[in-house]
């Protein structure tokens, strides 16, 4: 998933949160409680740590760590 990371990916959300204990397909908003602005500021920080552009029309596969790993992966290919 994202492994070798900080247990908040890495991405500066949900501090008190440790994503390594979180299922890979729960919806991040629903599971850390995460407001637009939160959802907003890990897209920030995903395009940040990618350095690639994240449309909007792509925000729905970030939902969750699976789709953010995903995400990721595709990203690099």
């Amino acid at each position: 998933m994202l492994d070798g990371l900080p247990a908040d990916g890495g991405l500066n959300i949900a501090h008190e949160a440790d994503l390594s204990t979180l299922p890979g397909d729960a919806g991040l908003r629903e599971a850390l409680d995460l407001d637009s602005m939160d959802f907003l500021n890990l897209v920030a920080a995903l395009h940040e740590r990618t350095g690639r552009p994240i449309p909007e029309a792509d925000y729905p596969k970030l939902f969750t760590l699976d789709g953010i790993a995903s995400y990721l992966e595709d990203a690099r290919a």
